[in-house]
Protein backbone atom coordinates (compact mmCIF):
# COMPACT_ATOMS: atom_id res chain seq x y z
CA UNK A 1 0.00 0.00 0.00
CA UNK A 2 1.80 2.87 -1.36
CA UNK A 3 1.91 6.42 1.02
CA UNK A 4 3.07 9.37 1.65
CA UNK A 5 5.51 10.08 4.00
CA UNK A 6 6.68 13.61 5.59
CA UNK A 7 9.65 14.45 7.53
CA UNK A 8 10.42 17.29 9.41
CA UNK A 9 13.82 18.03 9.37
CA UNK A 10 15.45 18.37 12.69
CA UNK A 11 18.35 21.22 12.74
CA UNK A 12 21.17 22.06 15.26
CA UNK A 13 21.60 25.98 14.74
CA UNK A 14 21.34 25.39 10.90
CA UNK A 15 22.88 22.29 10.33
CA UNK A 16 20.64 18.59 10.14
CA UNK A 17 21.17 16.04 12.62
CA UNK A 18 21.77 12.69 11.86
CA UNK A 19 18.05 11.81 12.94
CA UNK A 20 16.89 13.55 9.98
CA UNK A 21 18.69 11.37 7.90
CA UNK A 22 17.83 8.52 9.72
CA UNK A 23 14.20 9.28 9.75
CA UNK A 24 14.10 9.68 6.09
CA UNK A 25 15.54 5.63 5.74
CA UNK A 26 12.04 4.96 7.80
CA UNK A 27 10.11 7.24 5.72
CA UNK A 28 10.99 4.78 2.44
CA UNK A 29 10.00 2.02 4.25
CA UNK A 30 6.90 3.55 5.31
CA UNK A 31 6.05 4.61 1.98
CA UNK A 32 6.11 1.41 0.26
CA UNK A 33 6.38 3.10 -3.34
CA UNK A 34 4.37 6.66 -2.54
CA UNK A 35 6.44 9.68 -1.80
CA UNK A 36 8.67 10.82 0.61
CA UNK A 37 8.68 14.38 1.29
CA UNK A 38 10.94 16.60 3.88
CA UNK A 39 10.21 19.73 5.17
CA UNK A 40 12.81 22.30 6.55
CA UNK A 41 11.82 25.10 8.63
CA UNK A 42 13.62 28.40 9.84
CA UNK A 43 15.64 31.53 8.77
CA UNK A 44 18.34 31.02 6.06
CA UNK A 45 18.20 27.36 5.67
CA UNK A 46 17.22 26.93 1.78
CA UNK A 47 20.56 25.34 1.10
CA UNK A 48 19.43 22.59 3.32
CA UNK A 49 17.43 21.53 0.70
CA UNK A 50 19.56 19.54 -1.82
CA UNK A 51 21.67 17.72 1.33
CA UNK A 52 17.61 16.07 2.22
CA UNK A 53 17.24 15.03 -1.89
CA UNK A 54 20.83 13.33 -1.43
CA UNK A 55 19.77 11.35 1.39
CA UNK A 56 16.02 10.14 -0.25
CA UNK A 57 13.96 12.88 -0.05
CA UNK A 58 12.05 13.52 -3.18
CA UNK A 59 10.47 16.40 -2.30
CA UNK A 60 11.81 19.11 -0.28
CA UNK A 61 9.65 21.81 1.40
CA UNK A 62 11.44 24.70 2.60
CA UNK A 63 10.05 27.64 5.12
CA UNK A 64 12.87 30.28 5.83
CA UNK A 65 10.92 33.48 7.24
CA UNK A 66 12.58 35.25 9.77
CA UNK A 67 9.71 34.28 12.41
CA UNK A 68 11.21 30.91 11.95
CA UNK A 69 14.76 31.68 13.25
CA UNK A 70 14.19 30.69 16.41
CA UNK A 71 11.55 27.41 17.59
CA UNK A 72 8.40 28.45 19.14
CA UNK A 73 5.71 25.80 19.16
CA UNK A 74 2.65 28.42 17.57
CA UNK A 75 4.92 29.50 14.91
CA UNK A 76 6.24 25.41 13.73
CA UNK A 77 2.66 24.21 14.36
CA UNK A 78 1.41 27.24 11.44
CA UNK A 79 4.54 26.69 9.38
CA UNK A 80 4.02 22.01 8.89
CA UNK A 81 0.19 22.53 8.70
CA UNK A 82 1.13 25.01 5.82
CA UNK A 83 3.66 22.01 4.27
CA UNK A 84 0.84 19.85 4.85
CA UNK A 85 -1.80 21.56 3.19
CA UNK A 86 0.94 21.77 -0.08
CA UNK A 87 1.42 18.01 0.71
CA UNK A 88 -1.04 15.02 1.18
CA UNK A 89 0.90 12.89 3.99
CA UNK A 90 -0.58 9.74 5.31
CA UNK A 91 2.53 9.77 7.94
CA UNK A 92 3.69 12.91 9.34
CA UNK A 93 7.87 12.32 10.99
CA UNK A 94 9.81 14.08 13.62
CA UNK A 95 12.72 13.63 15.68
CA UNK A 96 12.05 12.79 19.44
CA UNK A 97 13.72 15.75 20.21
CA UNK A 98 12.71 18.89 22.13
CA UNK A 99 10.67 19.84 19.10
CA UNK A 100 9.47 17.09 17.82
CA UNK A 101 7.81 16.06 21.54
CA UNK A 102 6.42 19.21 21.69
CA UNK A 103 4.60 19.54 17.98
CA UNK A 104 3.61 16.54 16.98
CA UNK A 105 1.01 16.17 19.92
CA UNK A 106 -0.01 19.68 19.13
CA UNK A 107 -0.51 18.51 15.22
CA UNK A 108 -2.06 15.37 15.97
CA UNK A 109 -4.97 16.96 18.61
CA UNK A 110 -5.54 19.77 15.97
CA UNK A 111 -5.89 17.28 13.12
CA UNK A 112 -7.49 14.42 15.17
CA UNK A 113 -4.90 11.99 14.53
CA UNK A 114 -3.17 9.51 16.02
CA UNK A 115 0.13 10.12 17.60
CA UNK A 116 3.22 7.54 18.46
CA UNK A 117 5.97 8.96 20.31
CA UNK A 118 9.74 7.54 20.07
CA UNK A 119 9.72 5.05 18.04
CA UNK A 120 12.76 2.31 17.39
CA UNK A 121 11.39 0.59 14.81
CA UNK A 122 8.94 0.33 11.57
CA UNK A 123 7.86 -2.62 9.42
CA UNK A 124 5.04 -3.77 7.46
CA UNK A 125 2.95 -6.04 7.95
CA UNK A 126 0.23 -6.36 5.19
CA UNK A 127 -1.46 -2.96 4.72
CA UNK A 128 -1.02 -1.48 8.21
CA UNK A 129 2.51 0.18 9.22
CA UNK A 130 3.70 -1.65 13.00
CA UNK A 131 5.75 0.79 15.22
CA UNK A 132 8.09 -0.21 17.72
CA UNK A 133 8.52 1.84 20.93
CA UNK A 134 9.98 1.01 24.21
CA UNK A 135 7.81 1.10 27.55
CA UNK A 136 8.19 0.44 31.20
CA UNK A 137 11.39 2.23 31.43
CA UNK A 138 13.01 -0.09 28.09
CA UNK A 139 12.28 -2.87 29.88
CA UNK A 140 9.82 -3.94 27.17
CA UNK A 141 8.76 -3.22 23.77
CA UNK A 142 5.21 -2.63 22.14
CA UNK A 143 4.40 -2.73 18.04
CA UNK A 144 1.82 0.12 17.88
CA UNK A 145 -0.63 0.53 14.98
CA UNK A 146 -2.54 3.72 14.17
CA UNK A 147 -5.70 3.74 13.01
CA UNK A 148 -6.90 6.46 10.54
CA UNK A 149 -5.64 7.98 7.34
CA UNK A 150 -3.28 10.19 8.98
CA UNK A 151 -0.61 9.14 12.23
CA UNK A 152 2.61 12.02 13.20
CA UNK A 153 5.15 9.70 15.04
CA UNK A 154 8.52 10.62 16.56
CA UNK A 155 11.59 8.82 16.09
CA UNK A 156 14.54 7.69 18.41
CA UNK A 157 17.77 9.43 17.18
CA UNK A 158 20.66 6.60 16.60
CA UNK A 159 18.06 3.24 16.38
CA UNK A 160 17.03 3.52 12.92
CA UNK A 161 19.62 2.82 10.16
CA UNK A 162 21.48 5.82 8.38
CA UNK A 163 20.48 5.61 4.25
CA UNK A 164 23.24 5.57 1.91
CA UNK A 165 23.83 9.31 0.31
CA UNK A 166 23.14 9.56 -3.11
CA UNK A 167 24.09 11.75 -6.30
CA UNK A 168 20.04 12.81 -6.43
CA UNK A 169 18.16 15.77 -6.28
CA UNK A 170 14.62 16.33 -4.71
CA UNK A 171 12.24 18.93 -6.17
CA UNK A 172 12.18 21.70 -4.00
CA UNK A 173 9.14 23.93 -3.39
CA UNK A 174 9.47 27.01 -0.93
CA UNK A 175 6.17 27.27 1.32
CA UNK A 176 5.39 31.65 2.15
CA UNK A 177 4.96 31.47 5.62
CA UNK A 178 1.41 32.65 7.09
CA UNK A 179 2.20 34.21 10.23
CA UNK A 180 -0.60 33.08 12.25
CA UNK A 181 -2.92 35.59 14.12
CA UNK A 182 -2.06 33.99 17.60
CA UNK A 183 1.13 33.61 18.81
CA UNK A 184 1.00 32.66 22.58
CA UNK A 185 4.92 32.91 23.34
CA UNK A 186 7.70 35.16 21.98
CA UNK A 187 11.77 34.57 22.01
CA UNK A 188 12.89 37.71 23.72
CA UNK A 189 17.03 36.29 23.77
CA UNK A 190 18.39 32.97 23.51
CA UNK A 191 21.11 32.53 26.55
CA UNK A 192 23.67 29.66 24.92
CA UNK A 193 26.02 27.72 27.20
CA UNK A 194 29.45 26.85 26.04
CA UNK A 195 28.99 23.13 23.95
CA UNK A 196 31.82 21.84 22.65
CA UNK A 197 32.11 18.46 21.13
CA UNK A 198 29.84 15.82 20.09
CA UNK A 199 25.77 16.10 20.16
CA UNK A 200 24.99 13.55 23.38
CA UNK A 201 21.75 12.27 22.15
CA UNK A 202 23.37 11.54 18.83
CA UNK A 203 26.80 9.98 19.79
CA UNK A 204 28.15 6.93 19.06
CA UNK A 205 29.98 6.37 21.93
CA UNK A 206 29.30 7.95 25.32
CA UNK A 207 31.32 8.06 28.70
CA UNK A 208 29.09 9.25 31.47
CA UNK A 209 29.46 9.75 35.12
CA UNK A 210 28.10 9.68 38.74
CA UNK A 211 28.22 10.40 42.14
CA UNK A 212 31.16 8.38 42.10
CA UNK A 213 33.44 11.06 40.06
CA UNK A 214 33.23 13.37 43.67
CA UNK A 215 33.71 16.36 42.01
CA UNK A 216 33.15 18.92 38.94
CA UNK A 217 37.12 17.96 38.61
CA UNK A 218 36.49 14.08 38.87
CA UNK A 219 35.24 14.38 34.99
CA UNK A 220 38.31 15.56 34.08
CA UNK A 221 39.74 12.07 33.22
CA UNK A 222 36.26 10.88 31.78
CA UNK A 223 36.45 13.70 29.54
CA UNK A 224 39.94 12.99 28.15
CA UNK A 225 38.65 9.32 27.72
CA UNK A 226 35.91 10.62 25.56
CA UNK A 227 38.24 12.84 23.75
CA UNK A 228 40.47 9.85 22.28
CA UNK A 229 37.32 7.96 21.30
CA UNK A 230 35.77 10.73 19.81
CA UNK A 231 32.84 10.02 22.45
CA UNK A 232 30.32 12.94 24.11
CA UNK A 233 30.44 12.98 27.40
CA UNK A 234 27.25 12.64 30.11
CA UNK A 235 26.16 11.96 33.70
CA UNK A 236 23.83 11.07 36.11
CA UNK A 237 21.25 12.75 38.10
CA UNK A 238 22.81 12.54 40.80
CA UNK A 239 25.87 13.90 39.24
CA UNK A 240 23.89 16.99 38.08
CA UNK A 241 22.41 17.47 41.32
CA UNK A 242 25.05 17.61 43.51
CA UNK A 243 26.56 20.20 40.75
CA UNK A 244 29.35 18.33 39.22
CA UNK A 245 28.36 19.04 35.94
CA UNK A 246 25.61 21.26 33.86
CA UNK A 247 21.79 19.37 33.73
CA UNK A 248 22.31 19.21 30.16
CA UNK A 249 24.51 16.57 30.51
CA UNK A 250 21.95 14.61 32.34
CA UNK A 251 21.18 10.99 31.14
CA UNK A 252 17.67 9.14 32.17
CA UNK A 253 14.41 9.11 32.99
CA UNK A 254 14.07 13.04 33.59
CA UNK A 255 17.07 13.63 31.34
CA UNK A 256 18.31 12.28 27.88
CA UNK A 257 17.28 9.03 26.74
CA UNK A 258 20.47 7.43 24.47
CA UNK A 259 21.29 4.51 22.45
CA UNK A 260 24.46 4.68 21.64
CA UNK A 261 27.37 2.11 19.79
CA UNK A 262 29.17 1.99 23.41
CA UNK A 263 28.29 3.50 26.97
CA UNK A 264 31.09 3.49 29.43
CA UNK A 265 29.08 4.20 32.90
CA UNK A 266 31.91 5.50 35.66
CA UNK A 267 31.07 5.43 39.06
CA UNK A 268 26.99 5.12 38.14
CA UNK A 269 25.70 2.89 40.85
CA UNK A 270 22.07 1.65 38.51
CA UNK A 271 19.54 3.54 39.79
CA UNK A 272 16.15 2.65 37.65
CA UNK A 273 15.59 6.05 36.23
CA UNK A 274 19.31 6.75 34.83
CA UNK A 275 19.08 2.60 33.41
CA UNK A 276 15.70 3.87 31.95
CA UNK A 277 17.84 6.43 29.76
CA UNK A 278 20.93 4.20 28.63
CA UNK A 279 19.63 0.59 29.22
CA UNK A 280 18.85 0.05 24.98
CA UNK A 281 22.99 0.87 24.23
CA UNK A 282 24.65 -1.66 22.39
CA UNK A 283 27.54 -2.13 24.32
CA UNK A 284 27.45 -0.99 28.36
CA UNK A 285 30.61 -1.05 30.11
CA UNK A 286 29.98 -0.26 33.93
CA UNK A 287 33.13 0.75 36.11
CA UNK A 288 32.49 0.84 40.16
CA UNK A 289 34.10 0.36 43.25
CA UNK A 290 31.01 -1.67 44.83
CA UNK A 291 30.57 -5.11 43.22
CA UNK A 292 27.27 -5.05 43.74
CA UNK A 293 26.28 -1.98 42.04
CA UNK A 294 23.01 -2.90 40.33
CA UNK A 295 24.73 -0.95 37.17
CA UNK A 296 26.66 -4.72 36.57
CA UNK A 297 23.48 -6.37 36.17
CA UNK A 298 22.70 -4.68 32.39
CA UNK A 299 26.20 -4.09 31.92
CA UNK A 300 27.59 -6.43 28.89
CA UNK A 301 31.22 -6.08 30.33
CA UNK A 302 32.69 -4.66 34.15
CA UNK A 303 35.05 -3.68 35.83
CA UNK A 304 35.70 -3.43 39.45
CA UNK A 305 37.92 -0.85 40.53
CA UNK A 306 38.43 3.06 41.51
CA UNK A 307 37.50 4.65 38.78
CA UNK A 308 40.32 7.28 38.74
CA UNK A 309 43.08 4.60 37.95
CA UNK A 310 40.99 2.53 35.58
CA UNK A 311 39.70 5.55 33.16
CA UNK A 312 43.33 6.79 33.19
CA UNK A 313 44.98 3.86 32.11
CA UNK A 314 42.24 2.87 29.71
CA UNK A 315 42.72 6.11 27.77
CA UNK A 316 46.57 5.42 28.03
CA UNK A 317 45.93 1.89 26.50
CA UNK A 318 43.23 3.24 23.54
CA UNK A 319 45.42 5.95 22.73
CA UNK A 320 48.30 3.50 22.02
CA UNK A 321 45.88 1.46 20.27
CA UNK A 322 44.60 4.31 17.97
CA UNK A 323 48.61 5.26 17.07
Amino acid sequence: MKRNVLVIADLRGNQLRNVTFETLGAAHAIADGGTVAAAVIGHEISALAQTLGEYGAQQVYVVDHPELAQYIPDAYVAAVSQVMQAFAANVVLFAHSAMGRDVAPLLAAKHKAGQISDIIHVELAGDDVLFTRPIYAGKAFMKVKAAGDLVFATVRPNNLPMPEHVDATATVTSITYEVPEKVRTRVREVVKKASTGVDLSEAKIIVSGGRGVKSAEGFKPLTELAEVLGAAVGASRGACDAGYCDYSMQIGQTGKVVTPDLYIACGISGAIQHLAGMSNSKVIVAINKDPEAPIFKVADYGIVGDLFEIVPALTQEVRKVLA
